[in-house]
């Protein structure tokens, strides 16, 4: 209903009226909103009816964000949205400036030996290449990355796959992604930056 997208909108002009836009980089409108939609639908396909009916309600608040950005005399601060890594809707990323992806290849059950090479082939195959393919051609970064040092409660599977949530799996994670991805120039975001308790209740 916009409430979230009205509320944050709000929090956000305030941070730029009181301390200026010179260290943002961009506003990112949306997070796994389409994963969301089309999951509560009961539908995979972030580009078919429900990912197009989720996508006519985030682009005009992606084009409002522009608009508040631009009456600010901000317009040089970019806009982009973020989804799953295979969740991105074509017209909501001809929309935006930038993608920023989530790519967990813990979730994808990978091993740890072919996580970070995984983790990098999904990314450019499925969503750098979806991005030169559009008009606009957005500029793709990888928002969430990273392996667990453990699993909460509710996760059925405690390795969730071939290898083993652990701080020393994470340690070769952060060895071969890590390291790989600034050698290539991919732009990326480690997930997480410390551990989350929370998680675990």
């Amino acid at each position: 209903n916009g409430a979230a997208y009205t509320r944050q909108k709000g929090e956000i002009q305030t941070a730029l009226q009181q301390y200026g836009g010179a260290n943002v980089l961009g506003i990112t409108v949306g997070n796994e909103f389409i994963l969301d939609y089309i999951t509560m639908q009961g539908q995979t396909d972030p580009n078919g009816s429900a990912g197009q009916a989720a996508a006519a309600m985030l682009i005009p608040w992606i084009s409002d964000t522009r608009s508040m950005l631009s009456s600010m005399g901000l317009s040089n601060i970019l806009v982009g949205n973020a989804d799953a890594g295979s969740y991105f809707n074509n017209q909501v990323l001809s929309a935006v400036d930038y993608g920023m992806s989530n790519v967990h290849p813990w979730f994808a059950n990978q091993s740890i030996d072919n996580a970070a090479a995984w983790t990098a082939d999904f990314f450019n195959t499925t969503n750098v290449a979806l991005a030169q393919s559009l008009p606009n051609k957005p500029k793709m970064f990888i928002a969430e990355t990273g392996w667990p040092t453990g699993t909460s409660s509710y996760n059925s599977n405690p390795n969730d796959g071939p290898s083993l949530a652990s701080v020393g799996n994470l340690q070769i994670f952060i060895n071969d992604f890590a390291c790989n991805a600034t050698k290539n120039g991919t732009g990326y975001f480690f997930f997480e930056f410390s551990d989350e308790p929370w998680k675990v209740s």
